[in-house]
């Protein structure tokens, strides 16, 4: 069983962090910090998902590249927020900027090991490359294992996000304690088909690149790729796994962990969502197979016509039925049961897919709780999937109206 800390990146042994105020935007209050470092002591084996978007910002595009030259192995990572440099003119070269003097203010030979980037913010707008440069060699003096600095790198990622995402955990395996750390930013173009936000992992397990990238993507497939905020992929999302490689581990056990850290992000991001006031849950149960569950719990989270009727604390069931009715999932409307659920307590409102009658006042009152549980029973098979999402608010719509300025 996997134990939780409240740190980050720098927990597994051999990793440093750091953040601080680069100025990427020049609107940035200088209290905000806007450059983030990831560095472990020695070249790491390594796995990354990215983006299924088919417009990529030049960050992707180029740790891709460097991913594929270096065969997995990367040391560190470079982050930016406040502008994605994506689609915009000088792009790739200035991603590459980014990698060479991280290179040289770390002492990094790119012919052994290698740097990655990424890039979260603004799309469209020409990064400001030499207030990076600038900031760089001052991060790299700044960098160390400690949970402050864990904590200011994942500070340095967050755009629209209110809460930082940082966290680890902790599993005893052959004789061994082994330790994965992350910091994830995410809040609004979130949206499944890779990991939905920038995210960088670091573990001290010692596992070569193939099989860190089948657990990456095995993990991210049922955690990251179920979150939804507002049905809009990023041009950017990157998450990245360091391995440093100090102690040896179970396979299966390493993977379990990896999934319940992630789930745990997956939950935070979620929350998190622009303008949120509720986090939402959705599991669906009694599939004919997963894939039928994943793909049916996902419209439930997606639909603006739920996460409004959660803002509102509606127990419009109704909308659930509408949401999981137009996928292309084969599924007896009449087996179909709906229940809302919360710390408050649950109400069923829909039994054999009609309405029955419920306590308007007692869902209410449930309805009313920060997270908020939608199950949906199918009763075909032995099947279940769940998914996470947020409800609309007046916010969401005040956050991205003025986005760019």
């Amino acid at each position: 069983m996997a134990r939780k800390l409240t740190y980050g990146v720098t927990a597994p042994r051999g990793f440093r962090a750091g953040g601080i105020h680069a100025g990427v935007k020049s609107s940035t209050p200088e209290d905000k910090l806007d450059l983030a470092l990831v560095t472990a002591e020695r070249p790491c084996e390594a796995a990354a998902v990215f983006t299924m978007n088919r417009v990529q910002a030049a960050p992707v595009k180029l740790s891709r590249e460097i991913l594929a030259k270096s065969g997995h192995k990367l040391q560190t990572v470079v982050i930016n927020s406040g502008n994605a440099n994506a689609c915009a003119p000088n792009d790739m070269e200035n991603a590459r900027r980014m990698v060479r003097i991280t290179e040289q203010a770390l002492g990094i030979d790119a012919a052994d090991c290698a740097v990655a980037v990424a890039s979260t913010g603004v799309i469209g707008q020409e990064l400001n490359i030499e207030a990076i440069e600038k900031a760089v060699p001052n991060l790299a003096l700044a960098l160390a294992m400690s949970e402050v600095s864990a904590y200011k790198a994942a500070e340095a990622i967050m755009t629209t996000d209110t809460v930082r995402k940082s966290l680890a955990v902790q599993y005893n395996s052959l004789g061994n304690t082994i330790t994965i750390g992350a910091m994830a930013k995410g809040s609004g173009m979130i949206h499944p088909n890779m990991g939905t936000l920038l995210c960088v992992l670091t573990t001290d397990a010692d596992l070569p690149a193939a099989k860190l990238q089948l657990a990456l993507r095995n993990a991210v497939d049922v955690t990251l790729n179920r979150v939804s905020v507002d049905g809009d992929m990023s041009t950017n999302d990157s998450v990245f796994l360091l391995g440093s490689g100090y102690y040896a581990t179970q396979y299966d056990e390493f993977c379990d962990a990896l999934t319940g850290l992630l789930t745990s992000l997956a939950r935070m991001i979620a929350s998190d969502g622009e303008g949120a006031t509720h986090l939402i849950t959705c599991t669906v149960k009694g599939a004919a197979d997963e894939y039928d569950a994943e793909t049916l719990a996902k419209s439930v989270i997606n639909s603006s016509l739920v996460k409004a009727a959660i803002f509102g604390a509606d127990a419009n069931f109704g909308r659930v039925l509408c949401a999981i009715g137009y996928t292309d999932v084969d599924f007896d409307p009449n087996r179909v049961d709906v229940e809302f659920a919360s710390s408050e307590g649950s109400i069923e409102v829909c039994r054999a897919g009609h309405g029955i009658a419920f306590n308007e006042a007692k869902a209410k009152q449930i309805l009313k709780e920060k997270e908020i549980e939608i199950n949906v029973h199918l009763h075909l098979g032995q099947e279940a999937a769940t998914c996470w999402g947020c409800d609309l608010t007046y916010d969401y719509v005040k956050i991205n109206g003025d986005y760019r300025s």
